[in-house]
């Protein structure tokens, strides 16, 4: 099988749309409520899928540039979120803080409202071979990233 720019910019999109979905997998299936930083991560990926969609109906294989640079970006925010998770420095207010927008006054005080603890991004969720899913999305978009510049790169 020849590694068109094609077939290239095919594998970084279905790799954004892997990621995204087991995202959503791990949100509605298994239960792991995101965080800000969680949901930020997830926009670069949705944008990945449509640049690529783009490159494959019209051939604009220079398209492919703003793929590499869609998963650049949410590889950047994972890379911020995991430095959060570790310690390593502050995250942002509402992430750390346990923010309640979005939670109107008469819920907080109603004790018979299910109001949920707001999800915090220095609080590592889920991990494997002790990489957080942040991490993990870090070293998968970097990989994209490659597929992306490649796809940019080839003739055919």
């Amino acid at each position: 099988m020849t590694l068109t720019s094609a077939r290239l910019t095919l594998f970084a999109m279905l790799g954004s749309a892997a990621l995204l979905g087991g995202a959503f997998a791990f949100q509605y299936i298994g239960g792991l409520a995101p965080c800000q930083l969680c949901l930020w991560q997830r926009w670069p990926h949705a944008v990945a899928i449509v640049i690529g969609v783009i490159v494959l109906t019209t051939g604009w294989r220079g398209l492919a540039w703003l793929g590499a640079l869609a998963a650049l970006a949410t590889a950047g925010i994972g890379g911020f979120h995991v430095g959060v998770e570790q310690g390593w420095w502050e995250g942002l207010a509402t992430c750390t803080a346990g923010s309640i927008s979005g939670i109107s006054a008469a819920d907080l005080l109603n004790p018979a409202a299910d109001v949920a603890a707001p999800v915090r991004c220095d609080a590592i969720a889920w991990s494997m071979l002790g990489i957080s899913m942040a991490g993990w999305n870090v070293i998968a978009s970097l990989g994209l990233a490659g597929i992306w510049v490649a796809a940019a790169l080839r003739r055919v």
